[in-house]
C-alpha cells in the first residue's frame, strides 16, 4: 500500500525537478503536482522582480513559498523547543530510569505549502521526537513497528551490541525494546538502520538523542535543528530541504530572540542524496562544539559544514537587535528552502 503512495506521489510530481524548482519556485510546483498546470506566483532564485515573502509583499533578497502547512500536522515551531524527557522513576539501585514510547508509522506529511511527502516516521512526524536524558540514566525504549516494512532504531553512543538496532530487525506489527545506559553526554541522533539505509533515512526515520552532563550547561534558550532533504518525484535528488522538515518555515514564523541572552542550537545534519549539509548565520559567530562531547575547547566561526550523521552543538548572543538570516551556505539548498531569520529584540530592562 505504502509503495503504491510512492508510486502515486511520483507520478503527481512527475517531471517536477530540483531545476524546475528553482526556475518556478516551491510553490509554483505546487500547481503542478496538485495536477492543474498553473504556477503560482512565487519564484525562487535570484530575479528579484518576482521574488516574494510570506503576505505577498516585495522583498528583495527572500525567496519563499506562499500559503502555510496545517500546524495541526507538524509545526516545527512548538518541535523548536520541545524535548522528550520521558516517563521518569527510580530503579531500586537508584539509577534514574527514562521510558520511551516509540511507533514506527508511514504517514504523508507536508513539507511545503501543498507539497506532501509518503515518509516513514517516529511516531508520526519527521523528524521524529527529540529524546533527552542525563548521563548514566537507564533509557528503555519501547518500540513499535506499525508499518508497512521492516524497522529498528539504531541510537548512536555507546551501548551493547545487541541493542545497536543493526541486527535486530522489527517486522511490521511486532516490538523490540532497547535498555542502555545513556552514554556519552553530547548531541547524538537516532535512525533506523534497515536496508536499504538510504531509503529508510530519506523517507524521514530518524530523530535527536541528547544525552546532557550530569552537572548541566549554562542556562541558554535551546533549539533544536535537523537538517533534512525530501525527494518528492523519487529521482534521487531532494527537491525541497528545510531545517525540521517545511520549507522556509523560520523565514515566514521567525524565529525570537532576545538580545543578549545565550542561544545554544543542537544542529544535525540527516539529509540523503547531498554529500554535505551546512549552517550559516549572518551578522554573528558562534562558538562550535563538535557533537557536544566536549564543554570547553570549541571553534569560533559563523559557518558549519556537516555530513549525514553529524551534529554539533551552537552557542551565540546577538549584541545588535534586529532580523538576521540564517541558511544553508549551499545557495541552491537555500532557494530551495533551507531559510530562516532570528528576529532579535531589545533587550528587556528589569
Amino acid at each position: 500500500m505504502e509503495d503504491r503512495q510512492d508510486e502515486k506521489l511520483g507520478q503527481a510530481h512527475a517531471g517536477i525537478s530540483r531545476r524546475d524548482l528553482l526556475r518556478s519556485g516551491v510553490a509554483g510546483a505546487v500547481g503542478l503536482a496538485a495536477g492543474t498546470g498553473a504556477l503560482a506566483g512565487s519564484k525562487l532564485g535570484n530575479d528579484q522582480s518576482t521574488v516574494s515573502e510570506a503576505g505577498g509583499a516585495h522583498n528583495p533578497g527572500l525567496a519563499g513559498t506562499e500559503g502555510d502547512v496545517d500546524p495541526a500536522g507538524f509545526d516545527p515551531t512548538a518541535f523548536l523547543k520541545h524535548f522528550d524527557y520521558g516517563n521518569v522513576s527510580t530503579l531500586p539501585n537508584g539509577q534514574i530510569q527514562r521510558e520511551y514510547e516509540i511507533t514506527a508509522l508511514d504517514s504523508e506529511i507536508e513539507v511545503a505549502p501543498g507539497v506532501h511527502f509518503a515518509a516513514w516516521t517516529y511516531n508520526g512526524t519527521v523528524p521524529g521526537p527529540s529524546i533527552r536524558c542525563t548521563e548514566g540514566d537507564r533509557l528503555k525504549v519501547n518500540f513499535t513497528n506499525g508499518g508497512s516494512h521492516p524497522h529498528t532504531i539504531h541510537f548512536h553512543g555507546i551501548h551493547a551490541a545487541d541493542m545497536d538496532g543493526v541486527f535486530e530487525i522489527v517486522e511490521p506489527g511486532e516490538s523490540f525494546v532497547y535498555e542502555f545506559d545513556a552514554a556519552p553526554m553530547g548531541f547524538h541522533l537516532y535512525h533506523c538502520h534497515a536496508i536499504p539505509l538510504k531509503r529508510h533515512v530519506h523517507k524521514g526515520l530518524y530523530g535527536a538523542f541528547i544525552v546532557d552532563p550530569t552537572e548541566g550547561r549554562p542556562e541558554a534558550n535551546e533549539m533544536m535543528m535537523l537538517m533534512n532533504g525530501f525527494d518528492t518525484n523519487f529521482d534521487g535528488d531532494n527537491e525541497v530541504y528545510a531545517v525540521n522538515t517545511v520549507a522556509f518555515h523560520y523565514q515566514r514564523h521567525p524565529i525570537e530572540i532576545e538580545q543578549g541572552e545565550l542561544v545554544r542550537v543542537y544542529l544535525g545534519n540527516m539529509t540523503e542524496f547531498d554529500l554535505l549539509n551546512s549552517f550559516h548565520m549572518h551578522g554573528n559567530f558562534f562558538r562550535l562544539y563538535r557533537t557536544g562531547t566536549d564543554l570547553e575547547r570549541y571553534e569560533l566561526t559563523d559557518t558549519v559544514m556537516l555530513c549525514q550523521g553529524e551534529r554539533a552543538v551552537l552557542e551565540f548572543t546577538y549584541d545588535y537587535p534586529g532580523r538576521y538570516m540564517f541558511h544553508a551556505h549551499q545557495s541552491e539548498f537555500a532557494e530551495l528552502g533551507w531559510m530562516g531569520i532570528f528576529d532579535v529584540k531589545p533587550r528587556t530592562l528589569v
